[in-house]
């Protein structure tokens, strides 16, 4: 059943999108401005000058297309590791043994194949996230998409995409590596994680995936960004160098606190809902 899984992780995805997407918008907005304090501030300002929906920015184009990304990430997970270790979802759900080797292997697959996907999705998003209700350059996610195709041409829909596979590639392995680990940790052997189980594995799992993709983050959404009214970087090597000379090694973790924050309940969540999505669609197939 290769297809079940890109049902779940869409799902899923989207889910998750909307439990953390006002926290990402701060993130994003700290990791790329310098006119904010800090997370309080950031608060603040967004609420006084956009209200509630200044939260919200760039949601409504990534709830459908970042859940693409999400299904192709979670499909290519759950089929490679169905390669690598020939067992089907089912097997490995009543806690017959993996390697987390294989894991990881898995999970670093996945991150390549849904980066040319959420490419040119994270990169509206960013720019929509961005904007302020004074300047707005983009009425919408259509028309972002339509003026980086004019101004900047159909690369342009992929800048700072070599960021995201420097990010993605080693901390989606890194993503499914705790998961795994801590649903084996809080289940009794031979039977299927529990729901307390999913949703701790789920949240550590978040949490130690951004803390090690935070740095290379913070780089890529200044890549989206470049030359288009700040500073312009002609690489990520080029962006590290300057981002270090202006504001030495705490641009890194500009947003950690942030990314830390949101992805206990936001990868808690899109855990839960894939498990219990996946289960669910394989015990009816199978009866």
């Amino acid at each position: 059943m290769p297809f079940v899984e890109f049902i779940a992780g869409w799902i899923s995805g989207a889910v998750g999108l909307v439990v953390g997407h006002p926290m990402d918008t701060m993130k994003v907005r700290l990791q790329t401005q310098s006119t904010y304090r800090g997370i309080l501030d950031c608060v603040s300002k967004t609420y006084k000058h956009e209200g509630i929906n200044g939260f919200f920015k760039g949601m409504s184009f990534p709830v459908l297309s970042i859940a693409i990304s999400n299904s192709v990430a979670f499909g290519s997970y759950s089929n490679a590791l169905d390669y690598l270790t020939q067992s089907e979802y089912t097997d490995r759900s009543q806690g017959n043994p993996i390697s987390l080797t294989a894991v990881y292997m898995a999970g670093s697959f996945s991150g390549a194949t849904q980066v040319v996907v959420s490419a040119p999705i994270d990169l509206v998003k960013v720019r929509l996230q961005t904007q302020i209700r004074t300047g707005e350059k983009y009425r919408g996610p259509m028309h972002c998409l339509a003026v980086i195709l004019k101004e900047e041409g159909p690369r342009g829909l992929f800048r700072g995409m070599g960021a995201l596979a420097l990010r993605d590639v080693p901390c989606f392995g890194l993503y499914f590596l705790p998961y795994e680990f801590f649903c084996r940790l809080l289940t009794e052997a031979g039977k299927p994680p529990g729901t307390f189980a999913v949703l701790v594995a789920g949240g550590i799992a978040g949490v130690v995936t951004w803390a090690c993709a935070t740095p290379m983050d913070v780089v890529k959404a200044r890549l989206q960004l470049s030359g288009t009214g700040g500073l312009a970087y002609r690489s990520v090597l080029d962006c590290v160098r300057v981002s270090m000379r202006e504001e030495g090694l705490r641009f890194f973790f500009k947003g950690l606190l942030l990314n830390s924050i949101r992805a206990f309940p936001v990868n808690a969540v899109t855990f839960l809902s894939y498990e219990s999505l996946m289960r669910t669609m394989t015990s009816r197939a199978l009866d």
